[in-house]
């Protein structure tokens, strides 16, 4: 049997190749190819977050906004490709905490993980209130404060204590399913991943033949709300925010890696997979609404988004139809973030690097899942949407910073990536030979490995910079609190300023993570710790 330099033996088992890190097989390997695409498709879930937030981008950029469109892919695809170098080296669950510490070290990664778990939990309580946004245009039922005659709009009273009980009610159903063991989330997610890429496909179909206007209008800032005061740059750069917030999440199938069969074959594919699906059915549904929609100028678009075209192009009947169909992805979306807020969470907690770890690291002998982080992750996020009960211009300034957190947490894995391939470069080492569990060579950037790292890391920090600006328009609904226009800023610098209180108490009793693999004997392999990152 062939072996490599770095000592790996293709085709173990992977508990024996979850041991060279450390680590004893307590997760259940039940995650196929497609279904570690799905947690990745899932978790960007296209037609929760495009029909949620289409009237954010469309509202500040007009048609134009599109363009933001294939931009953030490009720069979320270098980031996706960095990613994937790692999934195929490191197939630990708590993907970014494990690598961001194997490269930037312990207390680095500490923070990393730290930050991610944070906005994870907020991005659950995103997901989860999309529902409002869907529910009460399929069935005035569904808006059950006020009653159906009541404004369901989210930032309207009635409309935000209605998604936070109807958000409440899905994180119950998804908390039980994470729970029951990830046999069951993957079937109810890879079930929900099909019935959403064929909504996509009938959608962007319908659209496109209901099309009112010709592709030159994405060249025109049509509908755009702009005040006088405001360039059309600066506009532009705010609705790229909602792209921004779409194409996040495909590292999650990072997130399954110990609980995937043949990991460092199968996730690097299914992260690249996920984010091209993604932006393809993504694009496709930003360009057919604008194409459909019975006007770009009265209002309708920029308050209603996607739902009201769908209504006002397909008909009652046919736009219910359809809307069901993103209640399945919004609940598709909300499984699979909860579930890799869980495994960040429990990867961190075995390591003893978070609160009450005795408790956060188990895992249920029966079903193979961390049951505890699992309800951890649902009971806080839901207490994170009771904000919105009595004052929505917060609970919008958190979707927003949210994603800047996630961003931030993914900049804590390239940068130190960075300097690790620059170090490796200066000093001439030769890159280890890697092969996955079929023999085959590891996925690799190659002699593209740097200029590929450079850029990504160019992007994400243009794009922090992006979605962290102070701008009332989008964290300050109230138009005067001035603490709510920084609170990006502010509490980002919280988290932080908790953070070190945390990492101090319990630093010293913290398990180091193994820089480098281990023999079973419990000794380091004389191996560079990243491997083939060059």
């Amino acid at each position: 049997m062939a072996t490599t330099t770095a000592g790996f033996v293709p085709g173990p088992a992977e508990p024996e190749d979850l041991a060279r890190f450390g680590y004893r097989q307590e997760l259940h390997r039940r995650v196929g190819s497609f279904s570690s695409f799905a947690a990745g498709f899932s978790f960007v879930s296209i037609l929760t977050t495009v029909f949620q937030l289409f009237a954010l981008g469309f509202g500040f950029g007009g048609a134009a906004f599109f363009w933001t469109w294939p931009l953030v892919f490009l720069g979320q695809y270098l980031v996706a490709l960095n990613f994937s170098t790692l999934a195929a080296r490191f197939p630990i669950s708590g993907s970014i905490f494990q690598w961001s510490s194997r490269l930037g070290g312990q207390t680095f990664g500490w923070f990393t993980g730290w930050l991610m778990i944070i906005g994870q939990i907020l991005t659950v309580a995103t997901a989860a209130i999309a529902l409002q946004a869907v529910l009460p245009s399929i069935w005035s039922g569904f808006q059950i404060v006020g009653g159906p005659g009541a404004d369901p709009a989210p930032t309207s009273p009635t409309g935000a204590a209605n998604s936070v009980l109807l958000g409440v009610c899905l994180l119950a159903v998804t908390t039980v399913i994470t729970v029951i063991g990830v046999r069951l989330m993957a079937l109810v997610n890879s079930t929900g991943v099909v019935l959403e890429i064929v909504g996509v496909v009938a959608i962007v179909s319908a659209l496109l033949f209901h099309a009112q206007r010709g592709p030159a209008i994405l060249f025109t800032s049509t509908g755009a709300n702009l005040s006088p005061d405001t360039s059309y740059l600066s506009a532009w750069l705010a609705s790229g925010l909602m792209a921004a917030y779409v194409m996040v999440g495909f590292d999650s199938a990072g997130e399954l890696s110990e609980e995937t069969h043949a990991p460092r074959r199968t996730t690097p594919r299914t992260i690249l997979r996920a984010l091209w699906v993604s932006g393809i059915g993504g694009g496709l549904l930003i360009v057919g609404a604008l194409l459909a929609a019975p006007s770009l100028t009265d209002g309708g678009l920029a308050t209603g988004g996607l739902p009201w075209v769908l209504n006002e192009v397909l008909g009652p009947v046919g736009g219910r139809i359809l809307l069901a169909d993103v209640a399945i992805a919004v609940f598709s979306c909300t499984l699979a973030v909860q579930t890799s807020g869980s495994r960040m969470m429990f990867s961190m907690a075995r390591q003893k690097a978070l609160p009450f770890h005795r408790f956060l690291s188990r895992v249920s002998a029966r079903t193979g899942t961390p049951v505890v982080t699992s309800i951890v992750v649902g009971v806080l996020a839901a207490l994170a949407l009771a904000v919105n009960l009595h004052q929505t211009a917060i609970f919008t300034a958190l979707t927003s910073l949210c994603i800047a957190m996630l961003y931030l947490a993914y900049l804590g894995v390239t940068g130190p990536l960075l300097l690790t391939r620059l170090r490796r470069a200066r000093l001439g080492r030769p890159a280890p030979v890697e092969l996955d569990e079929t023999g085959q060579p590891l996925f690799s950037l190659g002699r593209w490995g740097i200029p590929i790292n450079v850029a990504a890391v160019a992007y994400q920090v243009v794009a922090v910079i992006n979605l962290a600006w102070p701008r009332a328009a989008v964290y300050d609904l109230t138009g005067g609190t001035w603490w709510l226009q920084w609170s990006a800023v502010l509490f980002i610098g919280l988290c932080l300023a908790v953070g070190v209180l945390v990492h101090r108490r319990l630093h010293p009793h913290a398990t180091r993570i193994p820089l480098a693999p281990v023999h079973a004997r419990g000794h380091a392999e004389d191996a560079e710790p990243v491997g083939d990152l060059v």
